[in-house]
């Protein structure tokens, strides 16, 4: 189970939108299974709110995600679907630099 940090700058975080940060975040578990830790972060500035996901992996890998907006769900919505696509790309990356290093076996 992937431990899930949510924390928070000049704003309060209701129980509804703290327990959606945490599923949201836990799922992202399943494009990269080495993640170690998740820290949600939600920021109220003039312009909205900051949203900032921070994933600590093995392999000294760290994953950063962050979106603007006036709703806070759209903002964990906007992050989750950035890591999404980093977690996805790297998991690649790595299956494909494993390959390559077969090729020549027969």
């Amino acid at each position: 189970m992937v431990q899930v940090k949510i924390s928070t700058r000049h704003m309060e975080v209701t129980a509804a939108l703290r327990e959606y940060a945490e599923q949201k975040a836990t799922k992202l578990s399943k494009y990269y299974d080495r993640i170690q830790a998740i820290e949600v972060v939600f920021n109220a500035e003039k312009s909205g709110i900051r949203v900032e996901m921070i994933i600590g992996a093995e392999h000294p890998s760290m994953f950063l995600a962050h979106c603007d907006d006036a709703d806070a769900y759209a903002g964990v919505d906007g992050c989750f679907a950035k890591l999404e696509r980093q977690l996805s790309d790297h998991k690649q990356k790595l299956r494909n630099h494993k390959h390559d290093g077969d090729s020549h076996k027969g």
